[in-house]
């Protein structure tokens, strides 16, 4: 097995609908291991990605998505190794926007995968927040692993135009996610670099799509770095496949720590 994992974590905009061929050959071109996909629907669009995936070597798939309402976004987890779905007490009580798994790469790695609400459903985005402070402050899963589309970010620094500012309480949930001992993983590897991962209909950029690696799985990171989806036929638009940013993280997997599971593991 290759000592290096690639993960990739992108949000494909409402099932992929349309662009979901597009969608397919630009994630096989990434030549990822595991792959977390946000907006991913019960439609057709993404029942037959899924099923491509599979086909092209991700046998192994985890979906959030409720059967009775197929067309709601929800998660799709897919992956080249052996995955088993976890649960969690203190895991966000969003059922198609959360799920966790451990994955048996060498070591095992556990994966969440999120799609936090934005900011015109604060009742529930907050609570989904502090839901995964609460997660984090609990974890006794060893390497670990939460990427997906947070729609958060921090003041001044991952919002293009910072007047008036749009971060308040998202501020406080990426400052807390570092006290925990958690990565950001771009800002691990690029400092105060900006980049953006959505633009607004103004044009105005911020960076929502994240990857925060446990203390474990921290020095094994050895890039990361947000891809645009590319189409052939619209080489112009930054959203031609998605409106978000992929992000990809490469993981030296013989680096990663290993961990004495507790009682407590998730």
């Amino acid at each position: 097995m290759s000592k290096l994992t690639r993960i990739v974590s992108w949000n494909i905009r409402a099932g992929g609908g349309k662009r979901v061929a597009g969608i397919l050959a630009q994630l096989l071109k990434w030549q990822p291991q595991i792959i977390g996909l946000s907006e991913f629907r019960g439609t057709p669009a993404s029942r037959w990605l899924a099923a491509e995936l599979a086909e092209a070597g991700f046998p192994f798939q985890i979906s959030s998505v409720n059967p009775n309402s197929p067309a709601k976004n929800a998660l799709l987890l897919a992956s080249r190794f052996a995955l088993r779905s976890v649960t969690a007490p203190r895991m966000p009580k969003n059922p198609e926007r959360w799920l966790l798994a451990d994955v048996k790469t060498m070591p095992s790695v556990t994966v969440g995968l999120m799609h936090v609400p934005n900011y015109t459903t604060p009742t529930l985005k907050y609570p989904y927040l502090a839901s995964v402070l609460r997660l984090i402050d609990a974890w006794d899963a060893g390497p670990g692993l939460i990427m997906g589309d947070s729609n958060c970010g921090k003041r001044g620094i991952d919002e293009e135009k910072r007047s008036p500012p749009n971060f308040q309480r998202e501020h406080d949930w990426m400052v807390g996610m570092e006290q925990r001992g958690w990565v950001d993983a771009y800002r691990h590897k690029h400092g105060d670099k900006r980049e953006y991962t959505w633009y607004s209909h103004r044009d105005n950029g911020f960076r929502l799509d994240h990857a925060f690696c446990s203390p474990h799985l921290a020095p094994a990171i050895k890039a990361v770095r947000h891809v645009w989806g590319k189409d052939g036929k619209k080489k112009q638009r930054r959203d031609a496949l998605s409106d978000h940013a992929a992000i990809i993280v490469d993981i030296e997997s013989h680096k990663i720590v290993e961990h004495e599971y507790g009682q407590d593991r998730l």
